[in-house]
């Protein structure tokens, strides 16, 4: 299983912000979004390869009792099974990070899917081949539907401008009347704090319109765009 990085942190995101946990990032992606914050598993993938052991040998010293399964896209991998089964049987949490389009039998208490809106794609000018493989990858709502019937969920959409919330709108009446708007989670796109903030102001208003959460990326806010935070 390639691996980028494992390191222990605490969440920034979601319904867990704040909760202390040990990550463990894996390496590559079957997508390739324009505002990918870890280009490192993605367009430029990197890491190496760990065998399952070598994973809990690196995770056991945190003494964490989360542990954030993500990536890349770490459904990618079919030790992804093992690894999430041996983690619960070792009693930690388990948050496994996807853009839900692939679907594994994983050990997992919260589901954290990120559906990749229209606008997410790389220029198709630069990147032809890869633009008309995410669009034609990034929409999965059976699969989004499957995980979020069988797991605890949250559903984080990474907005942008907007013009990109009437789309969300449009993919939960989609996804049909079950979808608990309390665990529906807009976050500004951005790496930058200055950014994230001035999105911020206009996009928590929205939320309230439409009775979802807003997702600040509290991470950036304590560490910066760093790695291993």
């Amino acid at each position: 299983m390639r691996i980028a990085e494992i390191f222990y942190s605490r969440q920034g995101e979601g319904l867990l912000t704040g909760q202390p946990s040990a990550f463990v990032r894996t390496s590559g992606c079957n997508l390739r979004c324009w505002f990918c914050d870890t280009p490192y598993t993605s367009w430029e993938p990197e890491g190496e390869d760990l065998s399952l052991d070598d994973i809990l040998a690196r995770v056991e010293p945190f003494g964490a009792t989360h542990a954030v399964l993500t990536g890349g896209e770490p459904m990618l991998f079919a030790e992804l099974v093992p690894l999430s089964e041996e983690l619960r049987r070792r009693g930690l949490h388990i948050t496994i990070e996807t853009a839900g389009t692939l679907d594994l039998p994983v050990a997992c208490d919260l589901m954290s899917i990120s559906p990749k809106l229209a606008d997410s794609g790389p220029d198709a000018a630069r990147h032809p081949r890869w633009h008309q493989r995410h669009e034609r990858t990034r929409r999965s709502p059976d699969v989004v539907r499957r995980l979020s019937e069988r797991y605890a969920y949250q559903l984080k959409f990474v907005i942008d401008a907007p013009a990109d919330v009437p789309e969300v709108e449009r993919y939960l009446q989609q996804l049909g009347a079950d979808v608990d708007r309390q665990r529906v989670l807009l976050m500004p796109q951005g790496v930058e704090q200055s950014e994230l903030a001035a999105k911020g102001v206009w996009l928590e208003a929205l939320c309230a319109e439409l009775g979802v959460r807003f997702c600040p990326r509290r991470h950036i806010e304590w560490y910066g765009m760093v790695r291993g935070t």
